[in-house]
């Protein structure tokens, strides 16, 4: 358990002289600072203590009951980035709270302790406590290298002393190290020695004379133990090899060398330079300096010149660590002897730590209609230089509406300074600096946001000036398609935002019919499902409107784009699937590589890349004569037509889009290899009558009774009608002189809404009246041809197109003569 000190504590001297200067310097603080510190408490406490172990009652050792600590919202204030300690305010006593380092805490510094105080308000008081922390052994010496390696002449004289590596312990006093041990032998002894601060360093002396032949090398222990219970060691290993021919040891002009640096000195700074001499000659003089053995990251602040002795900076040194370095160098000449001497580097105080700014309370909201002295925050500031450097002073940056003002050392008060307006200014960034006093002096800022409440004045303001979305046809009911945002300026329930949609029509139907919105999140979500086809994008507005007394809103334009999807195939416009008559496209078979056939043509009703379309041969009777475009839907020849390939070609041609998935059709497209029309008429004949009789088989066998019975009167009718006006004609011609008139029959045309080809053959007939033969003119092709076979007409009808392609002049007249 800690206990708190006085003068008959131990008995020992210099506690009872510290508690007698500390009595005098409280009573002229508390003459001074009365009713701001009352009284200064310290404890002293073993290291490693529990954490929650006692401290001490300090409730009762300040006098003060524990309903004024409640009451002054009693609490430790420092600057510390680690809390030690913890006050129990519904105890009254202090105790520890994180774990104690000493050597972490004071390094080498005896007595280790740390400062605090204890801030209570309502009036404000301020009571500093100390506390020491006392040493236990917890750290064993140790040695920064596990081996040490010496090459000794044999010649060396008796006497002669080797420098040992210093063993490093953390604890202090009867803890810290206090003794090393070597190893029995017949050759060396151990000396050690102190140093002014205390430390303690060990040394071999060679006692006997070294014989090389006789044992080449020696290998010994040294053991550094400490004065703790129980006792901790140390243990290094030494090996010495033995040479011969130096018998003179390196000697320093000086055996200690003081010097001084700046911290934060620039590397390659010099420090000053070591000599030695030696009084042998050739490369058994010629001497090499080193940094002897010593604690651990020390001497890695510097550098040596191993030919010189000139020391100069390493690293950065920081005078907040290191107030004073020491450290000890070696000479060493090429036959292994040494010397060593000491150096004191004392560090000179630079300002290169700025103020730190702690904030021990802070209001961040205040109202516009407080007066002015209000109290908004306070703050600690606290500076680790020293001196001037370490004097720290608060101001404000650049605002007439705050001050600082300080009732207790290195404590701030931050105030209003004037009445606040939030019409006006609704919020403020308090910019606090603290400066210290150094040359050139330091500064760190500290900005404090405060906020001003608020009425409501301002309506509810969007993001964006208005808004736009995709959303994908056919989508499902319900899915959300975009969103709108608005923040309010305001506070509270004046900022509180709701949404709703502005009543207005879309294409004769209400907005609500085809969109409806969240009215907390301004999610906005489909009512419906949408066609492209149909409706291509809408354009409504959102209302933002807040919940203050009066209610303010704003209006924002929201424009939803349809997109289109792959939901309609292609449609085919040509060739024309009829379902009376075969349509044939042919090809001489004089054709060449590359002859046109046909085209394909389709659409497709959707938009962008699903309307992109392609066309395949999906089956052909031969593969290897026609072929069909990718992009334009062509049918050519990709060989030249021989007299082994059939008359009738029957293709089939997929057109596909380019939509994911993508939708296709078919169409099927006859095509007749052939050089004259009877070829073509028997083939395709054949195959209409056959096809329309195997799909009509039933039809014709109803149909059949009536046409024979309707035939046989029709028939009678007709031979005694012509019998009739055979008969009467040939009276006629009988008895006049009229020459005999040629008859032509009359054209018939016939216009094609699609194809892509020009087909046109000219006939002329010519019969007499009398006459029973008729002779028939057949006019030469000047374009592809087109058979039309209709199984329900007893003749072949023949389209004749224009030169032009039937996409061009999709109305050409097509000139049709019957043979009769």
């Amino acid at each position: 358990m800690a206990s708190k000190e006085h003068p008959h504590d131990g008995g020992a001297r210099w506690r009872l002289l510290g508690h007698l200067r500390g009595t005098v310097c409280l009573f002229i603080f508390h003459f001074i600072f009365v009713n701001q510190v009352e009284a200064q408490i310290r404890y002293s406490i073993p290291e490693e203590m529990k954490k929650g172990s006692l401290v001490g009652n300090i409730a009762q050792d300040l006098g003060l009951d524990l309903k004024r600590l409640r009451s002054g919202r009693a609490r430790i204030v420092t600057g510390e980035r680690i809390q030690y300690a913890e006050l129990k305010t519904d105890k009254g006593t202090l105790v520890v709270h994180e774990r104690i380092d000493r050597e972490q805490l004071c390094g080498d510094l005896t007595p280790c302790s740390f400062t605090f105080e204890i801030l209570l308000e309502n009036p404000m008081e301020l009571h500093p406590v100390t506390i020491e922390v006392l040493d236990t052994n917890d750290n064993a010496p140790t040695f920064q290298n596990s081996h040490l390696k010496f090459e000794i002449s044999e010649s060396a004289v008796l006497g002669s002393r080797f420098n040992l590596e210093i063993a490093d312990d953390a604890d202090v006093g009867e803890n810290g190290l206090q003794n090393y041990i070597l190893s029995p032998n017949d050759n060396f002894v151990l000396k050690q020695h102190v140093n002014p601060d205390g430390s303690k360093y060990a040394e071999m002396v060679l006692q006997k004379s070294l014989d090389r032949e006789e044992q080449p090398r020696l290998s010994l222990k040294m053991l550094a133990v400490d004065g703790g219970n129980p006792q901790r060691s140390g243990t290094v290993n030494i090996n010495v090899h033995i040479l011969d021919a130096n018998d003179n040891a390196p000697v320093f002009n000086q055996s200690l060398y003081k010097a001084v640096v700046v911290e934060n000195a620039p590397k390659g700074t010099h420090i000053i330079t070591v000599n030695a001499s030696d009084i042998d000659s050739g490369s058994n003089g010629k001497i090499a300096y080193s940094f002897s053995k010593s604690k651990a990251g020390i001497a890695d602040l510097f550098d040596i010149d191993e030919a010189t002795g000139i020391i100069f900076v390493a690293k950065d040194i920081d005078f907040e660590k290191d107030k004073k370095i020491e450290f000890r160098v070696e000479a060493k000449d090429q036959g292994g002897l040494t010397d060593s001497s000491k150096v004191e580097i004392e560090v000179i105080d630079v300002n290169d730590n700025a103020p730190v700014i702690n904030v021990m309370s802070f209001t961040s909201l205040v109202s516009e209609d407080s007066p002015a002295g209000t109290t908004i925050g306070i703050i600690n500031v606290k500076d680790i230089d020293s001196g001037g450097n370490g004097q720290v002073s608060c101001t404000i940056e650049g605002n007439g509406h705050f001050k600082m003002k300080s009732n207790l050392r290195n404590y701030y008060a931050l105030m209003t300074d004037a009445e606040l307006d939030r019409e006006n200014m609704s919020e403020f960034n308090i910019t606090v600096i603290a400066s210290d006093k150094g040359l050139p002096p330091l500064s760190s800022k500290r900005t404090f946001y405060l906020r001003v409440s608020d009425v409501n004045d301002n309506a509810p303001i969007f993001q964006r000036g208005s808004y736009s979305a995709f959303v994908t046809e056919n989508n499902t009911p319900g899915v959300t398609i975009s969103g709108v945002h608005s923040k309010d300026p305001d506070e509270n329930e004046n900022a509180r935002v709701s949404y709703m949609l502005d009543a207005s029509d879309i294409g004769g139907f209400p907005v609500f019919d085809y969109v409806s919105i969240n009215a907390e999140s301004g999610v906005i979500h489909a009512v419906r499902s949408f066609d492209y086809e149909q409706i291509k994008q809408l354009v409504f507005f959102v209302k933002a409107q807040d919940g203050g007394s009066p209610p303010l809103s704003s209006n924002v334009s929201v424009t939803i784009l349809i997109q289109d999807q792959n939901d309609n195939p292609p449609q085919v416009l040509y060739p024309v699937q009829t379902g009376g008559s075969l349509v044939a496209e042919m090809v001489p078979r004089s054709a060449d590589v590359g002859f046109l056939v046909t085209k394909v043509v389709a659409v497709d009703v959707d938009s962008g890349q699903n309307a992109w379309l392609s066309y395949k041969l999906q089956k052909a009777a031969d593969r290897a004569l026609f072929e069909v475009g990718l992009q334009n839907g062509e049918i050519r020849t990709i060989r030249g037509v021989t007299d082994k390939d059939a008359v009738k070609q029957r293709l089939t041609v997929i057109v596909e889009d380019n939509g994911q998935p993508s939708r296709s059709a078919t169409v099927i497209v006859n095509v007749a290899v052939a050089d004259s029309f009877p070829e073509v008429l028997s083939e395709f004949t054949d195959y209409t009558q056959d096809k329309e009789y195997n799909d009509n088989l039933t039809f014709y066998l109803v149909l059949a009774l009536a046409v024979v019975s309707f035939l046989f009167i029709t028939c009678l009718v007709v031979i005694i009608s012509v019998k009739i006006y055979r008969w009467r004609q040939s009276r006629v011609l009988y008895h006049s002189n009229l020459p005999v008139i040629p008859y032509y029959p009359p054209r018939y045309s016939d216009t094609l809404g699609t194809g892509t080809l020009q087909h046109v053959y000219n006939y002329e007939v010519c019969r007499t009246n009398d006459s029973r033969k008729s002779d028939c003119n057949f006019g030469t092709v000047v374009s592809q041809n087109v058979l039309i076979m209709d199984p329900s007409s007893t003749g072949t009808m023949q389209r004749i197109q224009s030169e032009k392609n039937i996409l061009d002049e999709p109305d050409s007249p097509l000139e049709v003569s019957q043979i009769m």
